[in-house]
């Protein structure tokens, strides 16, 4: 199963923009960590991720943040980066430790890197395309929500 109860309540669903050079990379990298598979992808330029975004109050056309699923409650922002890092194996999610921080200064942070993302990073002409070993890590079709 892709996500578990990913129509209305989607778990472990990272919706990353695919245009950006830096989100592309942490993706890469979290498929290399993660070789449980804990965590699941979804394009913001895909239908699903422009489904999600649109739902959360994100411009799938000029996101300003990502979405994590983290059992069906959509974060933004450090919250989101932090409910990911605690996913992750020893000694990744020992990071998660920057919650002891305040929230205000992890957002500050965060709306700075993401503001400059494309000009410190660059940006892609199309979005990542997994490698058909990472495929059923993705999800590009709005799953169907009936019982």
């Amino acid at each position: 199963m892709p996500c578990s109860g990913q129509g209305q309540h989607p778990d472990g669903l990272m919706v990353f923009d695919g245009f950006c050079n830096f989100c592309s990379v942490q993706v890469q990298f979290l498929l290399r960590i993660d070789r449980h598979g804990v965590i699941r992808f979804t394009s913001i330029q895909s239908p699903y991720g422009r489904h999600l975004a649109a739902r959360f109050g994100i411009d799938p056309d000029d996101p300003s943040t990502f979405l994590f699923f983290d059992h069906g409650r959509p974060l933004e922002a450090s919250e989101a980066v932090i409910a990911i890092l605690r996913r992750l194996p020893r000694p990744w999610r020992w990071l998660g430790v920057i919650r002891v921080m305040p929230r205000s200064w992890r957002d500050a942070g965060y709306r700075w890197l993401a503001r400059h993302r494309y000009r410190l990073f660059g940006r892609r002409n199309r979005c990542m395309v997994p490698t058909p070993e990472q495929r059923s890590r993705f999800i590009d079709d709005i799953p169907d929500e009936s019982p």
